[in-house]
């Protein structure tokens, strides 16, 4: 005779409802403070810093005052790491970099240009460099985050292209981390900061001044 399975008791009912309206998985936790700092960063990017509240971005994402909180502690710290994440999300990928790789060394420096003022170009990536700009003098901790999460891979790519190069005895630089530093500036520099400034550039202006830029830098690294 097959023995039946006890009916399920109130206590056994009880214990189910509390696993399953329990505190959230690690996975779950994460996607809200994902969530969270996703709005915090649009928030800022929208309103800036001294208009936005903590109280607006918890409200938005339906957490209590005390839930942030317990995070950050203020609102100088979720600006700091609401920065950090839409930096983050919106560097560019290894493989991305990788492929700026060309048949000829201008033309692998003209997609490394283009592929960084492409990205700082974006209407998210003009309100995020204003932002920066806007409070750097407040947060002056926030470019060097900027700079080692957006910039950085980009440069220590270009640098190691630049010593295998004078390895190969096709350029002569001496400190090729500087080098990429220096190329960085005088190629992406100029274009962003009239994009941040409200004016249009044309693709064929930012070709034309890249390609320009290009040539001077090359020109300058030729063994002597």
């Amino acid at each position: 005779m097959t023995e039946r399975s006890p009916e399920p008791t109130d206590a056994m009912e009880s214990a189910s409802t509390a696993v399953r309206a329990g505190r959230p998985t690690r996975e779950q936790a994460q996607a809200r403070h994902a969530q969270l700092l996703d709005c915090a960063f649009e928030r800022f990017l929208d309103k800036g810093f001294e208009p936005t509240t903590i109280e607006a971005v918890a409200a938005e994402v339906s957490m209590t005052k005390r839930t942030v909180y317990a995070r950050y502690p203020d609102k100088a710290s979720l600006f700091r790491a609401a920065i950090r994440r839409g930096t983050e999300r919106r560097a560019a990928k290894p493989q991305a970099i990788e492929a700026t790789r060309a048949d000829t060394l201008e033309e692998t420096l003209v997609n490394i240009a283009m592929l960084r003022i492409q990205l700082a170009g974006t209407p998210e990536g003009v309100r995020l460099q204003r932002l920066i700009n806007t409070e750097a003098y407040r947060f002056p901790d926030i470019f060097q985050t900027y700079y080692e999460i957006a910039a950085l891979p980009t440069v220590r790519f270009l640098a190691e292209i630049l010593e295998n190069e004078t390895l190969a005895g096709r350029l002569a630089i001496e400190d090729a981390m500087l080098s990429a530093t220096v190329f960085m500036s005088m190629v992406v520099s100029a274009p962003v900061r009239f994009l941040i400034s409200g004016n249009e550039l044309p693709a064929q202006d930012v070709d034309q001044r890249v390609r320009f830029a290009v040539g001077l830098f090359l020109k300058g690294a030729l063994p002597r």
